[in-house]
């Protein structure tokens, strides 16, 4: 098996988890919902994305995958089995794998910060921050 399906497979764990987690066995028809977390709707995506471009076969296993891990989301075989349809899927179909590339965000461990109002604060990480008046700072 090819290092960019590993990596790619790596990567999508935690948005498969999450997408599973939010929507349960629905994730596979669910439209995205501009409600519920950015994480959840990349993993239904990417779900949705093997689902399509499966056969019959395929999209049986990927969706007791999905089952298994919506029934128990914190057993980590579960997710494990998930990942490993998403590699299978990823062997059989070279195109799968440059779309998926496509939809993951840029670059392995990709952190978007964002801060917003009044003497907000963003960082990936941080020391030390104030943001009040007549602060001070004792180390």
């Amino acid at each position: 098996m090819s290092a960019e399906i590993v990596q790619l497979v790596e990567q999508t764990g935690p948005y498969l988890t999450a997408a599973v987690g939010a929507y349960g066995m629905g994730v596979l028809a669910r439209a995205e919902d501009a409600a519920v977390d950015a994480t959840a709707n990349l993993g239904q995506r990417i779900l949705q994305v093997v689902w399509q471009r499966r056969d019959a076969q395929g999209r049986a296993e990927l969706e007791a995958a999905v089952q298994d891990t919506a029934e128990a989301p914190d057993d980590a075989d579960a997710a494990a089995a998930l990942r490993q349809q998403i590699k299978r899927a990823l062997r059989d179909d070279a195109e799968l794998l440059a779309e998926l590339a496509r939809i993951l965000p840029v670059g392995e461990g990709t952190v978007n910060v964002t801060a917003s109002g009044e003497r907000s604060i963003a960082a990936k990480t941080i020391g030390t921050a104030v943001t009040g008046d007549n602060t001070t700072i004792t180390p």
